[in-house]
């Protein structure tokens, strides 16, 4: 027997077309039948790799009681959060402004018209974990729905109001833009840093990439105080159980303070956003082990994740063989056994710090005890030696681990996470000369421009198996047109230029808000009890502060100040919250650092029928430089290209580059030693004592 999620392309929803409860899609079907019924809406949000979405579908959604109270009192709808990031962030803030806190699975009541009056999040079925029993609730809530409507109503209509208040941000004048506000933000995020664990917060403990960015930004500009505290946090992780050592890659957060027991689903977007971090601290600081970590994670991304076509799919599972972890956790005795060396032995119990009692219940989960480098030398090897045996170590071991049951793969493609992707592959690609990165990058960006476009030139959100739906949202759009931009900067070619370009003029045609900033969603989306605006950065960034620093590199390269314009009240408004709240605001600190400037804009030419001049482009390439954007092309120029190119020449027919802010450029430079010179990557930093 199967519900109306059979007909769907989400894993999430197809993981639930089996259930007893008679589940409906979000579809105007669904809420008209609600009202044609007087039913009030159970609305369940949850995803594919998501734990306890697992528990509560086994526990409630698959037990024919549940599933009779259920069908008789209310229009059931499920949601794929993944794939409808509005109505997720919509209810989202109803529960959190109903019980404090969110999570998913969400559980959230509606009336037929959309309006939420009561929700949480998880609910067993017996009364437990400070919940009451899911089948309590249900009943509870059926019999106020039968016999006191008129209850309801007044909770149904003040949340709304709330929801509608909250979700109006914009209307300010736009105030200087302060340096103040990103020292303040620094001090901060010093004041609240966990110096014993590593990282913000205490348990659950979760990676903070959009934060690593903006503390690796300012180090660039010779802060050592920034710097310390990113290399701290990246290393911290990497010491932890979130980090898969054996294949590499992050699982989605630590469920304790000291990083060693992890959520063990891995999403794309975590594993994009911290493979670039950390490939920003290897460029910063010239050490390996960051380079090998940035690497491992995209080489899992690459294995794992992408497809044949070439987009990027979301998730893996937490749970393999009906156990959350089983996959990657080890018994002792086993690790013990599947090394016959003496050495190899005495690698493992030493590197990881093995003991016949493991580490968590009674088994292991692998993390290294110290820092590669330190724990080299604590080994009396060298670098390299104690690499290869660590390799060693870790194919033996993923080689025993690939007999076991796998995690489930969420395949959909998703635009923003792609679109996050594919910057970390085009800018490792240029940076470690691996072309089978750069590879990547285009493959994804191609997929996305061709296969992820209605007829009428509207990008959609998802893809699966050969169907894309859903119009994209303000962050597809923004993280797409920082995708092409870096992938730009990597191969120089001037479609994806072009496509940046094309793909800013979308937003400001259809996510334009005359408050200021963007709305989430598109102006032809059906709409919502709430057109969502949301400002704050979380696991990924907001669409807003995406759209701010799309925007602020278009500027840069047209001198075209009108890309600007929108973000810019908002940009100047939000400087408080940026210094209060610098964790929920890393992405709008990364734009304000940038507007503030100084910005170097790089234009290199060459002649057409002369070879590339790789010694510059490669030095373009490499330097970590996030205060700067470059332009390259041979002469003449042959099609619409950044302004920053127009104009240029080739002095004395040699690869000239000219070195500008604003415009205003230096004496053009055609020695590369010169060039070298007078464009180093490396920020003098000075270290606090």
């Amino acid at each position: 027997m199967t519900n109306q999620l059979i007909h769907e392309t989400s894993p999430y929803l197809l993981q639930h077309a089996e259930n007893p409860v008679n589940w409906f899609p979000w579809n105007q079907q669904a809420l008209q039948l609600a009202r044609d019924e007087n039913k009030p809406i159970f609305l369940s949000i949850g995803y594919a790799a998501c734990h306890w979405c697992h528990v509560m579908a086994h526990e409630s959604f698959e037990d024919p009681k549940i599933a009779a109270l259920l069908n008789q009192s209310f229009i059931s709808i499920k949601v794929d959060r993944e794939e409808r990031p509005d109505i997720d962030s919509l209810y989202m803030n109803a529960v959190v402004a109903m019980t404090g806190q969110g999570g998913w699975p969400m559980s959230v009541f509606l009336t037929p018209d959309g309006k939420p009056f009561f929700g949480g999040t998880y609910f067993p079925p017996t009364r437990g974990y400070g919940q009451p029993a899911f089948q309590d609730v249900l009943t509870s809530v059926a019999r106020s729905w039968q016999e006191a409507p008129d209850e309801i109503t007044p909770v149904a209509e003040k949340l709304a109001r709330h929801l509608q208040e909250s979700s109006r941000w914009g209307g300010w004048k736009s105030q200087p833009l302060r340096n103040e506000t990103l020292t303040q933000a620094l001090e901060q995020l010093d004041a609240s840093y966990d110096w014993q664990n590593g990282g913000w917060g205490q348990a659950p403990k979760f990676p903070a990439p959009i934060t690593i960015e903006f503390l690796l930004q300012q180090a660039s500009r010779g802060d050592g105080k920034a710097l310390r505290l990113a290399e701290h946090a990246l290393q911290s992780m990497a010491l932890g159980g979130m980090y898969d050592v054996v294949g590499g890659g992050f699982h989605r957060y630590s469920t304790d303070a000291t990083w060693l027991v992890p959520h063990f689903e891995k999403m794309l977007y975590d594993n994009a956003q911290l493979a670039l971090a950390y490939l920003h601290a290897y460029q910063l600081t010239d050490d390996a082990q960051y380079k090998r970590i940035s690497e491992h994670t995209l080489d899992f991304m690459l294995r794992e994740f992408q497809q044949p076509e070439g987009g990027f799919s979301s998730s893996l599972d937490a749970d393999s063989d009906g156990e959350e972890g089983s996959f990657y956790i080890w018994q002792p005795a086993d690790l013990e056994a599947a090394f016959e060396q003496p050495e190899d032995r005495e690698f493992l119990k030493r590197a990881f710090q093995l003991s016949p009692y493991g580490n968590f219940n009674g088994k292991v989960i692998l993390r290294l005890v110290l820092p590669p480098k330190e724990l080299a030398a604590r080994l009396n090897l060298s670098w390299p030696a104690f690499t290869d045996q660590l390799d060693q170590i870790r194919a033996r071991l993923y080689a025993l681990r690939q007999s076991r049951v796998r995690p489930a793969l969420d395949d959909k493609v998703l635009v923003f996470w792609n679109a996050l992707a594919i910057r970390a592959f085009a800018e490792a690609g240029k940076v470690l000369n691996r072309q089978d990165y750069l590879f990547a990058a285009q493959k994804s960006a191609r997929f996305l421009l061709t296969c992820m476009v209605a007829e009428d030139g509207t990008l959609l959100r998802s893809w699966r198996r050969g169907k894309a739906q859903n119009t994209a949202y303000l962050e597809d759009h923004a993280g797409l047109i920082l995708a092409l931009l870096a992938l730009y900067q990597s191969d120089f070619d001037p479609e994806w230029y072009q496509a940046a370009q094309k793909t800013g003029e979308a937003i400001k045609a259809h996510f334009s808000d005359p408050a200021g900033g963007f709305f989430d969603t598109h102006a032809h989306q059906d709409a919502l009890l709430v057109r969502p605006k949301d400002l704050q950065d979380n696991a990924t960034p907001s669409g807003n502060s995406l759209s701010c620093l799309a925007f602020a590199q278009l500027a840069k390269y047209s001198g075209d100040a009108r890309w600007t314009d929108a973000c810019l009240s908002l940009l100047s408004n939000l400087q408080d919250m940026m210094a209060r709240y610098p964790n929920a605001f890393s992405a709008w600190l990364q734009c304000l650092s940038f507007s503030l400037g100084p910005i170097e804009e790089i234009a290199l030419v060459w002649p057409e029928n002369t070879a590339e001049p790789m010694n510059f482009l490669s030095h373009l390439r490499q330097t970590y430089r996030p205060f700067s954007v470059q332009a390259a092309a041979s002469l003449p120029l042959k099609v619409s290209l950044p302004r920053l190119l127009e104009e240029r020449t080739a002095i004395n027919q040699l690869p000239t580059v000219y070195i500008c802010e604003n415009f205003t450029c230096q004496a053009p430079l055609t020695d590369f030693t010169e060039f070298q010179q007078r464009w180093s990557g490396k920020a003098q930093i000075e270290k606090p004592a």
